[in-house]
């Protein structure tokens, strides 16, 4: 699941400390992997002296922990770094050191061409590699221009520093924890193979580690992470194979997790265990994001998807039969190269089917270096503009039709956060909804049952429940 690249100037962190240290400020892109290895760096980087900051201004070290998933993702970071350059130019004037790094899969796609390009760029950090960010700033600031972007061949977890309680609770009683990385699928309009490397799974003892630290810190709710997440493997205390669905089994046993989710998977990796999972964890929430990407059969060839779209619905029906109260979420791509219309109605039928709770789409775009991008028969983007328009308007009816569903349920929410009124406090639904409610502060982390009594354009709203 990918989410827009946000601006440059909305912040990431908010957290500040004294005036002495040096500051950092992160820009994150893109998907909740970026957002946990943003974590983690700033954590790597408090080692170092480095504190926090909200005012990019106010920044010693601007780092980027980019995303490559869209069309123009690099064009896009050229573009912050030359508003970035400018201010180096302003700070170099001041007398005053002001450095720049780019992380994430730009930075591991484009590697010295970032310097070529951006010259103002100290240092240049993969995904694999940002364990090392701490040395790499130390050599950028003795007069190196660093660039780090080959596959590390030690496990970078077991190198980074534990998050401490505090950073964990100001963090929030959310939280998401990496198990798995990389892909082996090579769809052929995905760039994750090459930036982020073959699947790779953390091992278990080291998961239940993280996951006990995050919840003495207050963590209620864990999302599981991973390029493939339902790739994870692992070696369990006696040596036996363990998969995605008992490392599950594992983490409900950790005291003061409440709920546990993951994200993002692939139909073919979707087991029993894991369906065994959904039917015997109440901890694991009722939400599962499985992406299928088209419907119909031969643009799923065309894609290396290496399922069928009736393989994909009898999934769904395995995993109903034994949760049927599943949210479904999904990813979707119109006008993948030879698309015709018979393949995207082959498409919307699919949906019809399902019937998505939530779901992500987007037009097809050439991702240099992967297979599609040599493909012929590319589809005018006119026509992906009509047919995006036409499966967003299908996709946001069954959203709108699951959400109205809810209204008059009586349902368990997690609170999180305020809301935007006096005394209203955010929570999270079981199926991922955000849910408004008159609440105290104090309450946040704290589960409730609420009555939904209406659904706004981008969340519920409730009243509590007595009892």
């Amino acid at each position: 699941m990918t989410q827009d690249i946000a601006s440059l100037d909305a912040p990431d962190v908010s957290v500040r400390n004294g005036s002495n240290s040096r500051k950092v400020f992160v820009k994150t892109y893109g998907c909740q992997m970026n957002v946990y290895d943003s974590g983690r760096m700033a954590d790597a980087l408090a080692r170092d002296g480095y504190v926090q900051t909200e005012d990019m201004q106010d920044a010693d070290l601007v780092l980027l922990n980019t995303c490559h998933i869209r069309e123009k993702a690099a064009e896009k970071v050229y573009s912050a770094l030359g508003r970035l350059r400018d201010m180096k130019k302003a700070r170099a004037a001041e007398g005053r050191e002001f450095m720049i790094g780019v992380a994430g899969c730009v930075a591991q796609a484009e590697g010295e061409e970032i310097l070529r390009r951006a010259p103002a760029v100290d240092v240049v950090i993969g995904p694999q590699t940002y364990h090392r960010l701490p040395e790499a700033l130390k050599r950028a600031r003795s007069g190196d221009r660093v660039v780090e972007t080959d596959y590390a061949v030690e496990d970078k977890f077991e190198h980074l520093p534990a998050t401490d309680k505090a950073k964990i609770r100001a963090r929030g009683v959310t939280a998401f924890l990496t198990v798995q990385e990389g892909c082996d699928k090579f769809c052929t309009f995905c760039v994750v193979p090459y930036t982020r490397g073959s699947e790779v799974s953390r091992p278990l003892a080291q998961i239940l580690d993280e996951a006990k630290k995050l919840a003495d810190g207050g963590v209620r709710e864990i999302t599981l992470l991973g390029q493939n997440v339902n790739a994870w493997h692992g070696q369990g205390r006696n040596g036996e194979s363990l998969t995605l669905g008992d490392l599950l089994y594992e983490l409900a046993n950790v005291p003061g997790i409440a709920r546990l989710r993951y994200t993002t998977s692939h139909p073919r990796d979707m087991d029993d265990r894991l369906i065994e999972a959904h039917r015997d964890l109440r901890v694991l929430m009722p939400y599962l994001h499985l992406p299928v990407q088209a419907g119909s059969d031969r643009i799923l060839k065309a894609m290396n998807r290496r399922h069928t779209a009736a393989e994909y619905l009898t999934l769904i029906e395995r995993i109903r039969a034994v949760r049927p109260d599943i949210a479904m979420s999904g990813d979707f791509i119109v006008g993948f190269p030879g698309e015709t219309d018979a393949d995207f109605e082959a498409t919307m039928a699919l949906i019809k089917t399902v019937h998505y709770a939530q779901a992500f789409s987007f037009k097809y775009s050439t991702r240099p270096g992967t297979p599609g991008a040599e493909l012929g028969d590319q589809v005018a983007d006119e026509v992906k503009t009509e047919r995006l328009e036409r499966l967003q308007a299908l996709l946001f009816e069954q959203q709108r039709a699951f959400n109205e569903g809810c209204v008059g349920k009586e349902i368990d929410i997690l609170l999180e956060k305020p809301g935007r009124m006096p005394g209203q406090l955010i929570g999270r639904s079981p199926w991922l909804q955000s849910v408004n409610v008159d609440a105290k502060a104090s309450q946040i982390g704290d589960i409730i049952k609420v009555r939904i009594t209406g659904t706004g354009p981008n969340s519920l709203f409730s009243e509590l429940v007595a009892g």
